[in-house]
């Protein structure tokens, strides 16, 4: 059985390059989902701890405005000693 044309050495390592960045295109997709991925997620912690905040605030009836003028409060306090 004929088993074909051999391939030169020059034209397996275009084959292998071809190959490795093809792989290297997929691989940047991939990591650019990622990225996208990660950056939602941080979002959403984030906005899953605003949450817990606000709702801290409400049992404790207090406005952002009130938590904004204790912390205001608190920086002066270590500032001063």
């Amino acid at each position: 059985m004929a088993r074909g044309v051999r391939k030169t050495p020059l034209e397996k390592l275009n084959e292998e390059l071809a190959q490795v960045v093809e792989a290297l295109e997929q691989y940047k997709d991939c990591m650019e989902t990622l990225k996208e991925k990660e950056r939602q997620l941080k979002e959403q912690i984030e906005l899953e701890q605003l949450k817990s905040v606000m709702a801290l605030l409400d049992e404790q009836g207090m406005t952002v405005a009130d938590l904004k003028e204790m912390l205001e409060q608190g920086r002066d306090t270590q500032q001063s000693a």
